[in-house]
């Protein structure tokens, strides 16, 4: 099946399907053809994995060797989760492009990095911690009253 026949799928799925319109047109505009998604090559700086944790908590893992918290900035909002480096300091590096501070090779690449992550309506961020040159964020699915299960009484 192509990319561009997956809308279509979407459209057959809207009429049996209740509450799931966000998702859709998620997945639409992502595979819509004026979209870069699959035209823009995904940036493998910084590796990361996505953990299961328990039934509802996840972690997300970035290997962010050489980083401190300082330099490292987490931020939601619209459902996206953005993990990005900030500039780093001017003054670690000469004119000549040599470090400071007696470095005579640098192969620990300090650069800057962007990484974003789509989070579901019902996914909180519960918090991040970077430790050991691994920065860890951890997510709850949250389960309402509403979807857990019950018997309904037929009156």
């Amino acid at each position: 099946m192509t990319i561009n026949k997956l809308p279509s799928i979407f459209k057959q799925l809207r009429p049996v399907s209740i509450g799931f319109d966000n998702i859709f047109d998620h997945f639409e505009r992502m595979f819509d053809d004026n979209d870069e998604f699959f035209r823009t090559p995904m940036a493998s700086f910084p590796f990361y994995n996505i953990v299961k944790t328990g039934d509802t908590t996840y972690d997300i893992e970035l290997a962010l060797a050489g980083y401190s918290k300082d330099e490292v900035s987490v931020e939601y909002a619209d459902n996206l989760l953005r993990i990005t480096s900030k500039k780093s300091d001017p003054l670690d590096t000469l004119d000549n492009g040599e470090t400071k501070k007696g470095t005579i090779h640098q192969g620990i690449a300090k650069r800057y990095f962007s990484k974003v992550f789509t989070i579901a309506d019902d996914v909180e961020i519960k918090g991040a911690k970077l430790k050991d040159g691994l920065l860890k964020i951890s997510l709850n699915k949250i389960l309402p009253e509403g979807k857990k299960p019950r018997t309904i009484e037929v009156k």
